[in-house]
């Protein structure tokens, strides 16, 4: 009982923070009496005090987040032509017009925003081998084939469990043991090693899956003599 009053005062001491959430996303103001929106975002704000802990940072964030998601569900639901009414502040008229919700462009923002988050991630798991990004760049090939040559011999040392786990533990390309996995040329896996490397770490793991959407692999290409 004691948590439940809790809960309750936490809420009611955030209703403003709620509706200012709520109405950035409705883009027009909302009454705690008509709007199904606030509601809605009421809701979603109680989810998030289940949800939250330490590591999903500040709770407000969060809960701002799980607002919009929550509304954003709402009006694909409803439709992705929904009737929002804004108000004239001069005249304190109101004027319902069509507003389109565009469901593709915020699904479009939070794919990017992921994209940028795997990017950093990777950046980082980079700086652990003593590679930069500008580095991978630098030293990938121009050429098409090259690099699709380069995919193949990385799509298939990812799947081996024993080049993956040296890699992990000793930071470098196991050259040796990729040379007799592949049947690969030892120049061409020495002088493309950074972005060999780098195409081990992304296939290998389950962190970067929009970067592995941009990787055209090509399976039972032969290598690039």
């Amino acid at each position: 009982m004691r948590l439940e009053k809790d809960r309750n005062l936490f809420i009611e001491e955030n209703k403003g923070f709620i509706y200012n959430a709520a109405s950035n996303v409705c883009k027009k103001r909302l009454s705690w009496e008509n709007d199904d929106e606030l509601s809605i975002a009421l809701i979603a704000f109680n989810n998030a005090c289940d949800k939250y802990n330490e590591s999903k940072g500040n709770f407000l964030v969060f809960a701002k987040v799980a607002i919009k998601n929550a509304l954003i569900d709402f009006f694909r639901k409803c439709s992705k032509n929904a009737y929002l009414t804004f108000s004239n502040e001069d005249n304190d008229e109101f004027n319902k017009i069509e507003t389109r919700i565009s469901i593709d462009e915020y699904e479009k923002e939070q794919e990017n925003k992921q994209r940028a988050e795997e990017i950093a991630m990777l950046i980082r798991e980079l700086s652990k081998y003593k590679l930069t990004f500008d580095d991978i760049v630098k030293s990938s090939p121009s050429h098409r084939d090259t690099r699709e040559n380069v995919l193949n011999i990385a799509y298939r040392c990812s799947s081996e469990k024993n080049i993956v786990e040296k890699i992990e533990r000793k930071k470098i390309l196991p050259i040796k043991e990729i040379l007799l996995l592949t049947g690969a040329n030892r120049k061409f896996i020495e002088k493309w090693r950074r972005y060999l490397l780098t195409l081990i770490i992304i296939l290998s793991s389950d962190n970067y899956p929009y970067i592995k959407s941009y990787l055209d692999i090509k399976v039972g290409e032969k290598d690039e003599k």
